[in-house]
């Protein structure tokens, strides 16, 4: 099915756009036409819109990254840190698969993924802006304008999934100027193929994260699973693999310098459309608080581990999202400061404001859009500290900033409080028809949270927990009477301005001794609970749910309602910059949203600073400088001895005399295209993308075409390991190369 073209105001423009910059919705390509020609395409630019034609058929998303199908037998490659979760799950301190790899030499030696792992393949995209927004008039409540949009994305939801199999989901673009549907196959039989040891995955660390040169082995393969009848279904041993209409072909020559570089994925999201204050209340506030947050986190992390490396096992997802994050922080103060973000969005709002005022219609259309939209941020700032420590992730304050990680994310709160808050609030939900349910509590939701509920075990450690919460209890006792909740105060007996209980401490253990939610079989019981079992419940997590549970739906009331005044502002704003832009032959992309898109460029180097310049590979022989036989730079014996055997095989570049690692291209990605495969002109696989360069991770709020640059995992280094030393054979045969080491 061809994807319906969207916003045709832009989209009919003529001009051109700097390649690398831009996460293109397919849609958009054919008004790219000239430059994506000048780049070098060789494919049909038709096919580059079209879900059905290779190569965009093959691409995939897993949830919070992306992958591609690389064979007709469902095999998909993606990043090692991306199937993190999955390995790290089936490890024990016995069978430890992140430090020692795996490989399943038949898909009978296959192990199923973590619970909640998927892999969606987008069928279909179409514009349902005019059936969001038809009949809703600007008159109305802020309130009223998230209730009506919110149940008229629902209908069309439920409508889509009367299709068995998939899921669907209404995406909002420039702010809620457009809307999009977009249906997708979801396969829940997803199992670990093969993954390479720790110390080839994650060579460098987090040391090397972020930072070029790179010499890391980011991959690793799954597997999707259907049903006999070919349709998606839950893991099940009489499962075979899935068929693709399309995969990836693998061009084992890879890349030199200047080719074209094309690539397709599921970026989580960017914030290149917030105002300047927005941008000063990040660098001011949301930064140094998760930077400081996070440190903190990770220091209780790693005190528990050394006491108990069982727990270091159980937390490795949470410690690499954690320390990925805060780089990334880090790293995009570092952009703050760097450049000059804020007054470049001075400037081109005081543009857009000036080209409002030249014209009575547009000032009608407009109005004073930006400074509306500072009012609404200065009503958010109001409880952006509550916010965090009572309720991270907030919604409406730290969304841009963490991208959504998850695994990162979840480590900041008191597992066992979620649980009992998730289980209570889908017990009411059920109450209620399906339709009417909140986002999240659905029934299309509730194998989600079956599957959360499933994987506790093995991410969950009391002891660590409880000292995170009572780390966290500290940060928000600290905060005055206006950012308190009152429920919570009082279940705990905390005042603000006065110190804290002398028993907190005892009473949180206790809670935690008593509870039963550390057991999975306690938490399936209470999967299909009544509200009334709640209530009679005596778990002190449960109690405490429900205690504060009114005071919870009343920040989520007046976060709803800043929801639909941001919806209306939002995209009012979007509609003015884009007729601006328009006015100046000047094409627009949309943030990221998670959504399918598109971007390209071409091999290159970087010139980080003044007087330094990095080459666009590294190869086997500076991995061999870096080794030192420590944590993280300890590549595995095999590997040392064939570099020092110079057992390069096919994989070799003459050009550089070795195998190379690791590659930069000028492309544009953000976190979620991670494990996004690597295309050349023709819409070959070619490599993996995995990671940013330190200098540029600030492009998530301002591209720099000089500086931003993304790393990527070269096909001819994934060969060579597969085949020199992790004797990956079925594998490399399946992909149609043939081993030859």
């Amino acid at each position: 099915m061809k994807i319906a073209l969207a916003g045709a105001v832009w989209l009919a423009l003529a001009g051109s756009a700097f390649a690398a910059e831009g996460m293109w919705q397919p849609s958009q390509l054919p008004a790219l036409k000239d430059s994506l020609l000048k780049a070098g395409l060789e494919l049909d630019l038709k096919d580059l819109t079209d879900l059905t034609k290779h190569p965009m058929r093959a691409i995939v998303g897993l949830g919070g990254c992306s992958a591609a199908f690389v064979s007709p037998n469902g095999l998909v490659v993606t990043n090692h840190h991306c199937a993190y979760g999955s390995i790290q799950f089936n490890s024990t301190p016995e069978r430890n698969l992140l430090a020692n790899g795996f490989l399943a030499k038949t898909t009978a030696d296959e192990l199923p993924s973590e619970p909640t792992a998927r892999v969606y393949v987008t069928e279909s995209i179409a514009e349902v802006t005019d059936k969001v927004l038809k009949g809703i008039s600007t008159s109305i409540t802020p309130r009223e304008r998230f209730n009506q949009i919110d149940a008229k994305r629902k209908a069309l939801v439920t409508e889509c999934e009367l299709d068995p199999g998939h899921r669907c989901d209404v995406y909002t673009f420039h702010g809620g100027l457009s809307f999009q549907l977009i249906k997708q196959i979801e396969i829940r039989d997803v199992r670990l193929v093969y993954a390479p040891s720790e110390s080839i995955g994650k060579y460098g660390g987090d040391v090397d994260n972020w930072i070029w040169p790179r010499h890391t082995g980011d991959f690793t393969f799954i597997r999707a699973y259907v049903g006999p009848d070919g349709r998606a279904r839950e893991f099940h041993k009489d499962n075979v693999p899935y068929q693709p209409k399309d995969y990836l072909k693998v061009n084992p020559q890879g890349l030199a310098e200047g080719d074209m570089v094309l690539l397709a994925g599921y970026p989580g999201r960017t914030s290149r459309k917030q105002i300047s204050s927005e941008v000063r209340r990040a660098a001011a506030w949301a930064f140094p608080t998760l930077i400081r947050e996070y440190r903190a986190v990770l220091e209780l992390i790693g005190a528990a581990e050394k006491a108990d490396p069982a727990v270091g096992l159980k937390y490795a997802s949470a410690t690499a999202g954690l320390n990925n994050s805060l780089k990334n922080f880090e790293g995009t103060l570092y952009g703050f400061r760097r450049a000059e973000i804020v007054s470049d969005r001075l400037k081109a709002e005081k543009a857009l404001k000036n080209w409002i005022k030249a014209d009575a219609a547009r000032v009608k259309s407009y109005g004073d859009v930006i400074t509306e939209l500072e009012l609404l941020l200065e009503q958010q700032s109001k409880t952006q500290d509550r916010d965090f420590y009572y309720d991270f992730p907030s919604r409406v304050v730290f969304q841009s900033a963490t991208g959504g990680n998850t695994l990162a994310t979840t480590a900041l709160r008191p597992q066992l409080l979620g649980v009992a808050k998730n289980l209570y609030r889908l017990s009411l939900e059920r109450q209620k028809p399906n339709a009417e349910r909140e986002l999240g509590y659905q029934e299309r939701d509730e194998v989600r949270i079956l599957g959360g509920l499933a994987i506790i075990d093995r991410r969950f450690d009391a002891s660590l927990d409880q000292a995170i919460w009572l780390y966290r209890i500290g940060r928000y006792h600290q905060l005055d009477s206006s950012q308190r909740v009152p429920s919570f105060d009082k279940y705990f007996g905390l005042v603000a301005g006065q110190p804290l209980p002398a028993d907190l401490a005892t009473r949180i253990r206790a809670m935690y001794t008593a509870s039963t939610l550390a057991t999975a079989d306690a938490r399936m019981a209470l999967y299909k609970a009544k509200p009334q079992e709640f209530q009679r419940s005596s778990d002190p997590f449960i109690k405490l749910a429900l205690a504060v549970h009114a005071d919870d739906m009343a920040m989520e009331e007046a976060r709803k309602t800043l929801d639909g005044r941001s919806t209306l502002l939002r995209s009012r704003q979007m509609a003015a910059e884009i007729a601006f832009r328009a006015s100046r032959s000047e094409l627009v992309y949309p943030d990221a949203n998670s959504s399918l898109r598109v971007t390209y460029g071409k091999v290159t180097t970087v010139n980080p600073r003044d007087g330094v310049s990095n080459a666009a590979f590294t190869t086997l022989n500076g991995l061999l400088e870096k080794q030192t036989g420590e944590e993280p730079f300890n590549s595995p014996a095999p590997l040392l001895k064939a570099i020092r055997e110079r057992r390069f095989g096919p994989y070799a570049a003459p050009s550089l005399n070795s195998v190379p690692v690791n590659f930069l291209a000028d492309l544009d990605i953000t976190g979620g295209n991670s494990g996004s495969a690597t295309m050349n002109a023709k819409g070959e696989f070619v490599g993996v993308v995995f990671d940013g360069n330190y200098e540029a991770i600030s492009s998530n709020w301002a591209f720099n075409t000089e500086l931003t640059r993304s790393i990527h995992v070269d096909v001819r280094y994934m060969l060579w390991i597969m085949d020199a030393i992790d004797g990956a054979d079925n594998l490399l045969i399946e992909m149609g190369v043939t081993p030859a080491l």
